[in-house]
């Protein structure tokens, strides 16, 4: 049987750039667009034309995508023509394959916000899209409010969607605006809106301020929408956007919907998946969510013995799906909730071949548990926890010796009458027979203490150049002056290969250096460098 086809518009240039703390340059907006175009939607929503300097910039020269580039902005003004709005002439000049225009389609918003009457409003509809075909463009109608405005007034909400539909909009997009429908009211309402509008024709725009901007895509699907708006990981004003990273595998992998409907994402891409996610996360310079759904770094982990022993024998006995075709990985974390099969998995994920019998098993195992219960949190610090089990094992090299490091931090005023505060670290090192000292000033105790220890290495310099600190967190394990504290840090080499390591100390510069170590000599490690 023939599959149907659904859409996937991708929103994250426009409606995720009203997250809170999302700010897209040109150069930004050109590398995300580029990964869109690659992962297989079928439109662009590049921003909105003439509302800023990027977005007109964007628009202004003809972009080779694949995907329909779509430029998104309002109907005409209530009391002027389409010849006579300057808005509305920005957008029919925008070098876009599509316009989305955004309508009023609650009449409480028409009366109060638009300040106009329901007639007005529709004509106003019918004239945009009208003017938008006549220019040649595809031209799409996101129904602002639609389901708050349906629970209202249906009769009214219905007419603009026809309105939009009649005059020849391509597709008529019911918005979940407020976010607050849930899955079954979505449903219901669009099962009644497909009665007047072809489902070939509607599409469904969900927010997720009750955590069901996915769920709500997927219940108007099952109703008869075709068009599915989102963003990557979920990016959007407020509580965020219906998150596409989330929704294109769950149509690709779930029966209900793989066995009934096709998309323009291949299996082929679906494996980068997770990669174009954390791509967007490094752009906006954040750390990935690691308890995403399939791209998650949690997403495929498992942390109990008795659930790893079971995974070991088969898989499915806990995943939903295999985590490599969406790009991801099997991660059975070693823990003091572990068993000696979370620690084999591990050992033989990171290629240390050991029999399963072999007594220091035990004792690697042993050893977890017992720094676990000190604060050290391996399930979190891969690279540590390597590095533990290749002492255990007798397989790290000793490749340089830190003989002492001082840490200071001075207030004082500089030569302009500032008061300023400033770090510095001097650290002492022994590699073989020489001795390096190296002193650096820091944004901060830690930062100085870091490149201090990397700025000069004698010989193994040349293996840690590409090496960086990317992030840096710290908990506080028990209250009172006498805290104990756990440092987790994360780093990156010029591979764009991360891992994390960690410190515990009731000093937090001891534990930041505990883990600044684990990071240098996990890059030793991992670059073959010679003892």
């Amino acid at each position: 049987m023939a599959r149907e086809r659904l859409y996937l518009f991708d929103t994250t240039l426009r409606d995720g750039a009203q997250m809170n703390g999302v700010d897209f340059t040109l150069h930004d907006k050109l590398t995300i667009a580029k990964l869109l175009d690659d992962l297989g939607v079928d439109y662009i929503e590049g921003g909105y034309p003439g509302a800023n300097p990027t977005d007109t910039e964007f628009f202004g020269e003809d972009r080779a995508f694949d995907a329909t580039f779509t430029a998104f902005g309002m109907t005409r003004r209530p009391g002027r023509s389409t010849s006579n709005d300057p808005g509305l002439a920005t957008l029919l000049d925008a070098k876009a394959d599509a316009i989305c225009f955004v309508a009023k389609s609650w009449d409480y918003h028409v009366r109060v916000a638009l300040e106009t009457t329901n007639e007005e409003n529709l004509a106003s509809i019918r004239d945009s899209v009208q003017a938008a075909t006549a220019k040649g463009r595809e031209a799409l109608v996101d129904c602002e409010h639609f389901f708050d405005g349906y629970k209202a007034n249906s009769a009214y909400a219905l007419s603009c969607a026809k309105a939009a539909y009649e005059a020849g909009a391509r597709w008529v997009v019911l918005c979940d605006t407020n976010g607050g429908t849930l899955p079954h009211e979505v449903e219901g309402i669009v099962e009644e809106v497909v009665k007047h509008v072809p489902g070939s024709h509607v599409g469904i725009h969900a927010h997720n301020d009750t955590e069901q901007a996915v769920a709500n895509s997927l219940a108007a699907v099952r109703a008869g929408a075709r068009q599915i708006q989102g963003t990557l990981n979920g990016l959007g004003e407020r509580c965020g956007n219906a998150n596409l990273i989330s929704i294109i595998p769950t149509l690709k992998l779930k029966s209900e919907f793989a066995d009934k409907f096709d998309i323009g994402v291949s299996d082929a891409k679906l494996k980068t998946l997770a990669q174009a996610s954390h791509v967007l996360d490094e752009m906006l310079n954040r750390a990935p969510n690691r308890h995403a759904p399939y791209v998650g770094e949690s997403a495929f982990a498992t942390k109990a013995g008795i659930h790893a022993s079971a995974i070991l024998k088969e898989p499915e006995t806990y995943e939903h799906v295999k985590p490599e075709v969406v790009g991801n990985q099997r991660k059975v974390l070693v823990s003091d909730q572990a068993g000696r099969s979370n620690v084999l998995s591990e050992l033989e994920r990171i290629g240390l071949s050991v029999d399963k019998s072999d007594p220091r098993i035990a004792r690697l195992l042993d050893e977890v548990k017992e720094r676990e219960a000190q604060g050290f949190a391996y399930e979190a610090a891969d690279a540590s926890f390597e590095l533990l089990a290749r002492r255990v094992l007798g397989r790290v090299p000793d490749y340089f010796q830190v003989e002492k490091f001082d840490v200071s931090v001075e207030q004082r005023i500089n030569a302009v009458g500032q008061r300023v505060t400033v770090s510095m670290a001097v650290v002492k090192v022994q590699v073989g027979e020489e001795t390096l000292i190296s002193a650096a000033e820091g944004n901060g105790p830690v930062n100085a203490l870091d490149v201090a220890l990397r700025k000069d290495l004698g010989k193994y310099q040349k293996y840690i150049e590409g090496l960086e600190l990317t992030d840096y967190r710290v908990r506080i394990l028990n209250g009172g002056s006498e805290a104990v504290t756990r440092v987790l840090i994360e780093s990156q080499d010029e591979t764009g290969a991360r891992w994390t390591t960690v410190g515990v100390s009731p000093n937090i510069i001891d534990a930041s250096f505990q883990a600044l170590m684990d990071s240098i000599v996990y890059k030793l490690v991992k670059s073959g460098a010679p003892a």
